[in-house]
């Protein structure tokens, strides 16, 4: 038995409790609600009134970037696919709600987060969109990236954190909704990076989207985290959102011949199915140097930046299909 599952049962079995969805014998290996959850998946309804009218078939795309669990690059997910979008020339917003701001630091690292929201700051963020969702605002706060007039960015702020209540009423939820409508001109892709909670903003993001990406790496409590998302994005579309669908799980920082790697994507894959999006993104520090310059991985020139831009390319692809299919229905 290879290392790595022998203390996967054994962390089981120490403290009598298996790991969420993982059975022994006759057991089901479908992790709790799991068959519930993805049925109602494929009943979902549509909103009446949806045009087909822009470029791609759809008005505006919505994607919102999501894990409940912090650390497994899930910004980095959001700049891969707003790289790809650049490159394939699709105008896109991206909208960073998450307080940390890391995606606003790297698409645009001469902006100065500092004066945001600030008496006398010379820059607008989501916060005060979320504060006053008005068309002023929204002008107000939006700027063209620093990769180009493709890619827009709604910049982040720590002053967003004010907004991340645990428990929102439905009239807040729909600010961030309301807020999109109102860009002009629109784009034809929004991408939402949401924070690593379940709190207002990222149910808020969620209830913008037509699209839930969610993001996850191999690792042993990704299981768990995986199957949280999934019920959230299940909570919002039954009571917000009915167009919301997730697109898929992502599992990024793979390693091949990594023996825990290759059991944990066996394992996500043996519980979610078609869920679990191919191509998985590879870990290559071109990812960190990218980001770290401030440019799009598109553009970084590395054997490893090429590999794992092809994989955003297919992830946008998927991305761009699915809205195709909405529009049809």
């Amino acid at each position: 038995m290879p290392p790595s599952r022998a203390n996967h049962r054994r962390s089981g079995s120490a403290s009598g409790r298996r790991s969420p969805g993982i059975g022994n014998g006759s057991q089901s290996r479908t992790p709790p609600g799991g068959t519930r959850v993805l049925a109602a998946y494929r009943r979902a309804p549509t909103l009446p009134g949806r045009r087909a009218s822009g470029l791609y078939g759809w008005p505006v795309l919505v994607a919102s970037v999501l894990s409940l669990k912090g650390g497994v690059g899930k910004t980095t997910v959001t700049l891969g696919l707003a790289s790809a979008a650049v490159h394939r020339g699709v105008s896109t917003l991206l909208v960073d709600l998450d307080p940390q701001m890391n995606a606003t630091t790297t698409v645009d690292p001469d902006l100065e987060p500092a004066a945001y929201g600030q008496p006398g700051g010379r820059r607008w963020s989501i916060a005060e969109v979320l504060d006053d969702p008005t068309r002023k605002s929204i002008d107000k706060a939006i700027r063209v990236s620093a990769w180009g007039g493709l890619l827009r960015i709604l910049p982040g702020s720590e002053r967003t954190e004010n907004h991340n209540h645990p428990d929102p009423g439905s009239k807040t939820l729909f600010r961030l909704a309301g807020a999109l409508a109102k860009v002009d001109p629109l784009p034809e892709l929004v991408l939402v990076d949401c924070p690593p909670s379940l709190g207002q903003l990222t149910r808020s993001a969620l209830t913008a989207a037509d699209r839930a990406v969610l993001v996850t790496e191999p690792s042993l409590f990704a299981v768990t985290g995986v199957q949280r998302a999934l019920e959230a994005v299940q909570t919002e579309r039954l009571a917000h959102r009915p167009t919301l669908q997730p697109l898929g799980v992502v599992i990024n920082r793979f390693r091949p011949r990594v023996t825990e790697h290759e059991y944990r994507l066996a394992e996500l894959r043996d519980l979610f199915g078609p869920l679990v999006l191919s191509p998985v993104l590879p870990d290559r520090s071109a990812v960190q140097q990218a980001q770290g310059a401030g440019v799009p991985i598109h553009h970084w020139p590395t054997a490893g930046a090429r590999e794992i831009a092809q994989s955003f390319d297919a992830l946008l692809d998927r991305l761009l299909q699915s809205a195709r299919h909405k529009a049809r229905r």
